[in-house]
C-alpha cells in the first residue's frame, strides 16, 4: 500500500518514506511509526473558559504533538524569550514554536520534540485566562522544572515576561505528569439556565 498525504502530514512521514524508500532498494529507517501526541484546544459554548485537553502529557523524545482547534480561536506558543518576551520554560536547546492564529474548528499545528525536559506553552490570547499546557519529553529536566520567577536577577532576562498568576495555577505539575502520563482538565460545568 503506498503512503498517502495524511500519512506524511499527520506524523507517519518517516515511517512511510521509510516504505518508499524500501522499495527502491534503499535501506529501511525505521520499522515503527513515529508516535503522535493530540492536543485539542477547547472553549465552552460562550467562549469564557478556554483549556488544552489534555492539558499535561508525557511523551517519548521524537514524538509529534499535534494541537486541533475544537471551538474558538486559539494558537500554542512555547514559554521563550522569542516569543513576545516570555520567560524561558522550555529546555534550552530546544527550538520554540509559535502556531499563530489557528481559526476554524479543525485548524491544526505540529511539531516534533525530541531534546528531552519540560515545555510549558500558552495560548497567546488566552494565557491571562490559565491556557496553558505541559509536556514532559523523556524526563523532566530545563527551566520548565525551576519555579517560575527562577530568572529574577539574572543577566540578560530583564525584559522576560513572567508567567502570569492565573496560567500559574493551571499547570499541572511535573510529578503529576510523570505520575500519570495524561492529565486532563475536568470540563467546565454547563451554563445555568435561570427559568423565571
Amino acid at each position: 500500500m503506498l503512503p498517502t498525504r495524511r500519512d506524511f502530514l499527520v506524523g507517519g512521514g518517516l515511517a512511510a518514506g521509510g516504505l518508499v524508500l524500501a522499495g527502491l532498494g534503499l535501506p529501511f529507517l525505521s520499522a515503527a511509526a513515529p508516535a503522535t501526541a493530540e492536543i485539542t484546544m477547547m472553549s465552552d459554548p460562550l467562549g469564557t473558559t478556554v483549556w488544552f485537553d489534555p492539558i499535561g502529557i508525557m511523551v517519548a523524545p521524537g514524538t509529534t504533538v499535534r494541537w486541533m482547534v475544537h471551538a474558538n480561536v486559539h494558537t500554542t506558543a512555547a514559554y521563550h524569550p522569542r516569543n513576545d518576551h516570555h520567560s524561558l520554560r522550555i529546555p534550552e536547546k530546544a527550538e520554540p514554536w509559535d502556531s499563530h492564529f489557528l481559526v476554524n474548528p479543525g485548524d491544526h499545528f505540529a511539531v516534533t520534540l525530541t531534546v528531552p525536559g519540560v515545555y510549558d506553552y500558552f495560548c497567546a490570547p488566552h494565557e491571562a485566562a490559565g491556557m496553558v499546557g505541559r509536556i514532559v519529553v523523556g524526563k523532566p529536566a530545563g527551566p520548565g522544572t525551576l519555579p517560575f520567577d527562577y530568572f529574577r536577577g539574572r543577566p540578560g532576562t530583564s525584559a522576560w515576561v513572567p508567567v502570569p498568576a492565573a496560567a500559574r495555577k493551571a499547570f499541572p505539575s511535573v510529578s503529576e505528569i510523570v505520575r500519570a502520563r495524561v492529565v486532563r482538565r475536568p470540563p467546565p460545568p454547563p451554563p445555568s439556565s435561570s427559568k423565571g
